[in-house]
């Protein structure tokens, strides 16, 4: 089955490879300039190219620097205008053939956003960031826009604000002046980039502000670099946070699978408003803010996105409804890096708190159980977004994670997962090849046990099957779960007992991580709620309505509220959404993992209050984000 979401014809005539001149104009909100495509011809004598596009301005075509005929479709709710150009006859197959659009973005895309200097840290200058991901690539250029295409690229861009892009900076130098001693807001300087390794187009992405660069110690032995970038006023944060442990994950990880492919390996932490925790684009991951702890707390979220390096960046999934090859792979080995680093209980630990964000996850679609598969048969033109959740990161974790018990543990495990990613290396697969890979491994590896122990596993109830519970029961390692467990059981017995005479303290989390901290409150969700009193005491006692983590921060919010007709969830309703619009500043905690869950909480608390605090603030969430806000909230 081809791309349920792309309109373009890549099978019959394909993107090798991109050439963007852009020009970015911070005044009028719009990239404006060209994309020269260099295509190769997969059918004989095909008569067009077809591209997807989303609300952009079409000015001209060439092919092979003539003017050509070419129609802009009517525009489809979710893929977007399907652009027909018309190509010379005769073209024969194997044959490449040069295409250059001349375009302009517009104010609907949704692919981009602009923020006004108030939102960023600065304050000084604006900023753009582009999120690609899933199907937006189309709204900031024209492309087959399907992770079935792989394309190299490299572009001019000529900006008043430093620009960053998912490739190599080819000038000006990444540690040079900022602006290349022009005056930042002011004059312009055209950025090159070049990114020689072919991705799909969702993973083509920019970004621009009033950033600087600081590059990571190398690490011995390695050909590759890694530094961090962000707004003059977080680089010192940013840099303590993030510098003793990427360049660390990174070799642990090609230790695991295969040599890193992309020469450089940098991060950006992004305005508040960027809609994910970190976003895998090659050579520069994009980061929410939201990770600066100031305890190094959060930085396992790098583990994952590195892993993408090898998993979706590298071995890509077809469409969006292998999208789990994706995610499941990486959250799998993601956590084995944990146990790599840190301990076998970290990683049974990531396992616990995975899961509980599965089961949140699959009761929300329990009118739609079709999203709580594995494997999602979208029908032509459905939006993928309307899927995303945990689903494909926790489930697909879990079959994996079943596969190397199943199999006989790690060592007889990672040798097949170093030949997968040998194997699909640069490839776009599905569900089915992956299967099929896999057989065929254990085959020559393991031959009549290996085939019998896979032939065990329910391979239809983990793909098809719907409902809130996992085909195997999974049991994880809950070694440093066991202290969050006790403290939340003592909370759960107290519930009869005066608050006056309660005899818990402000250091019964002494020792406790942050993660440990999280386990305690969604082990509390799990019990019949608290009394109004006592959850007022343990705000109090422990600090954690105002503590600047937000994934403890999100978890006592959604404590708090689980009794929606309670006086004590209205009062924290009010303090949640006022946290999520960012108090009037204009710097919304854009994050979707966030945003979403505290909406959609206040929102069974206080209808009204949630509509309203969205309304006043929608303009500053993240195009995606306020789409799927609005669905939340069923406006």
């Amino acid at each position: 089955m081809s791309d349920p979401t792309s309109q373009a014809n890549y099978t019959e005539i394909a993107t090798e490879h991109v050439f963007f001149r852009w020009t970015i104009d911070f005044t009028s909100q719009i990239i404006a300039g060209t994309a020269t495509h260099d295509l190769r011809v997969l059918k004989d004598g095909v008569g067009e190219v077809i591209f997807d596009t989303a609300d952009l301005n079409i000015e001209s075509v060439d092919v092979e620097s003539k003017p050509a005929a070419y129609d802009l479709k009517p525009k489809h709710p979710i893929m977007g205008s399907a652009l027909h150009i018309t190509l010379p006859a005769g073209l024969q197959s194997g044959s490449m053939i040069s295409v250059a659009i001349k375009y302009q973005t517009t104010k609907e895309c949704t692919a981009l956003q602009w923020l006004a200097k108030e939102q960023t840290q600065g304050k000084s200058f604006p900023y753009l960031f582009s999120q690609c991901q899933p199907i937006y690539a189309r709204a900031m250029a024209p492309v087959q826009d399907s992770p079935s295409v792989k394309i190299k690229y490299s572009a001019e861009v000529t900006s008043v604000l430093p620009a960053l892009m998912s490739a190599i900076r080819q000038s000006p130098p990444s540690d040079g002046p900022a602006h290349e001693g022009k005056v930042i807001g002011k004059d312009a300087v055209t950025y090159v980039y070049h990114q020689p390794i072919p991705i799909p187009s969702y993973l083509i992405a920019i970004a621009a502000g009033n950033v600087v660069y600081r590059p990571f110690p190398r690490y011995p032995g390695k050909e590759w670099t890694c530094g961090i970038w962000s707004e003059p006023e977080l680089i010192e944060a940013a840099y303590w946070e993030f510098s003793e442990d990427t360049a660390r994950f990174l070799a642990s990880a090609e230790e695991i699978v295969v040599p890193y492919r992309f020469g450089v390996y940098d991060l950006l932490v992004l305005p508040p408003s960027f809609p994910y925790g970190g976003m895998e684009n090659a050579c520069l991951t994009f980061l929410t803010p939201t990770l600066l702890a100031g305890d190094r707390t959060l930085v396992d979220v790098i583990a994952h996105e590195l892993t993408h390096s090898w998993f979706g960046n590298g071995v890509t999934h077809a469409h969006a409804s292998h999208f789990w090859l994706n995610e499941g792979w990486t959250t799998y080995i993601e956590r084995l890096l944990l146990q790599v680093i840190h301990s076998p209980a970290d990683r049974g630990f990531s396992f616990i708190i995975g899961y509980k964000g599965l089961q949140d996850d699959l009761e929300m679609y329990v009118d739609r159980p079709k999203y709580q598969r594995l494997v999602i048969e979208f029908e032509k033109g459905e939006d993928p977004d309307d899927a995303y959740s945990r689903v494909p990161y926790d489930k697909g974790a879990n079959l994996i994670l079943h596969l190397e018990r199943t199999l006989g543990g790690l060592d007889v495990f990672l040798p097949y997962v170093r030949d997968y990613v040998s194997t699909f290396m640069g490839k776009s697969i599905t569900t089915e090849q992956w299967k099929t890979h896999l057989y065929e491994f254990y085959e020559k590896h393991g031959g009549p046990e290996k085939i019998k122990a896979l032939d065990s596993v329910d391979w239809n109830a983990w793909f098809y099957g719907e409902g809130l519970e996992l085909p195997v029961k999974m049991e994880y390692d809950s070694t440093l779960a066991k202290s969050a467990y006790d403290l939340a059981e003592r909370w759960d017995v107290s519930r009869t007992v005066e608050v006056s005479k309660l005899s818990f303290s402000e250091n019964d989390m002494d020792g406790f991580s942050s993660t440990q901290k999280v386990v305690f409150l969604e082990r509390l969700q799990s019990y019949e709620p608290l009394p109004p009193s006592h959850i007022e005491h343990l705000a109090s006692l422990y600090k954690v309505a105002a503590t600047h983590n937000a994934e403890i921060r999100l978890r006592f919010y959604q404590f708090s509220l689980a009794d929606p007709s309670s006086a004590v969830a209205h009062k924290y309703a009010e303090q949640a959404a006022e946290w999520v619009i960012g108090g009037g500043t204009g710097m919304v905690v854009g994050r979707m993992k966030f945003c979403r869950d505290v909406f959609r909480a206040v929102y069974k608390v206080d209808k009204d209050l949630a509509v309203n605090a969205f309304q006043k603030e929608k303009n500053s969430f993240h195009p995606i984000a306020r789409k799927l806000i609005e669905k939340d909230l069923k406006l």
